[in-house]
């Protein structure tokens, strides 16, 4: 692993996490549509958001519906690795199921996915432009 490329909790009540983290924390949060709120201000990880379940589920299943068979995740914490697709396969070899598997998203970063035995929705990915120049 590089680095810690992003942590933050998935939300269910936008409002109350917003209340907390932003105004009682002071987090100065960027917001994009459907409610994202992310920094990229604090250290100890290149992002810190909060993720709101349905954003999630869309990211993983296509649909802003957490499958009910699936324990719905408290938080999402993602690697960063040199290579995405090597990484996912000794994962799946260690028994780990992927939700989503070396996907590209929107805004370019590639990714896998799956659930933590402790219930966090776990990601190893590859984000060039978080990295380091040279």
């Amino acid at each position: 692993m590089l680095f810690i490329a992003g942590f933050g909790p998935i939300v269910r009540d936008q409002a109350a996490s917003r209340r907390l983290y932003g105004e009682d924390l002071g987090v100065e949060f960027q917001e994009e549509p459907g409610g994202y709120l992310h920094t990229e201000r604090l250290a100890g990880a290149k992002t810190f958001a909060l993720w709101p379940l349905s954003q999630a589920a869309e990211s993983c299943f296509g649909t802003q519906e957490w499958p009910s068979e699936l324990p719905a995740p408290q938080a999402w914490l993602e690697f960063e690795v040199d290579r995405l697709e090597p990484a996912t396969d000794e994962l799946e070899l260690r028994g780990y199921r992927m939700l989503v598997r070396n996907k590209t998203e929107p805004w370019g970063q590639q990714v896998s996915r799956f659930l933590s035995p402790e219930g966090l929705l776990l990601g190893v990915t590859c984000t060039p432009w978080m990295r380091e120049p040279g």
